[in-house]
């Protein structure tokens, strides 16, 4: 499970180091992909494996669900930790996530999000005002 945010450094060969407490977890591969809200989501293999399926199985006939199958699909890629734990982010994702140097890496119980500092520290202001309204619509969900 991964949980808590983490400060770290993209460094010039664009490699990524990988908080120590999410590697095992996450195994010596995993699948880095677009995100939400314009950051990437880094899954373990088998986590992936189970969001792959649910959106090849999406209507084909939805504009929607071709779209959202194509952003996460076509975005994806498998990379590799190396010994020190660090994945090399793909340019094409760092330049959808708008990464700069500086990124905040973030566990999200089943997967991990990837923001640019300064991008994560917006949206999460935003989100931390809005917290009140957010619980009362998601109090529908059952949550």
């Amino acid at each position: 499970m991964f949980l808590g945010e983490y400060k770290y450094s993209i460094d010039d060969k664009k490699r990524l180091a990988i908080p120590a407490k999410f590697r095992q977890t996450l195994g010596k591969k995993a699948i880095i992909t677009r995100g939400l809200d314009n950051c990437l989501f880094l899954y373990p293999s088998r986590e992936w494996e189970k969001l792959a399926k649910k959106l090849s199985q999406l209507p084909l006939s939805q504009a929607d669900a071709r779209g959202f199958a194509r952003i996460m699909l076509a975005g994806a890629m498998e990379v590799n930790l190396d010994r020190l734990g660090r994945i090399l982010v793909p340019d094409y994702l760092k330049k959808y996530a708008s990464l700069q140097k500086k990124v905040v890496i973030a566990g999200l119980y089943n997967r991990i999000e990837v923001w640019d500092e300064k991008k994560w520290a917006l949206y999460k202001e935003k989100i931390e005002k809005e917290a009140g309204d957010i619980a009362e619509r998601l109090k529908e969900l059952g949550v």
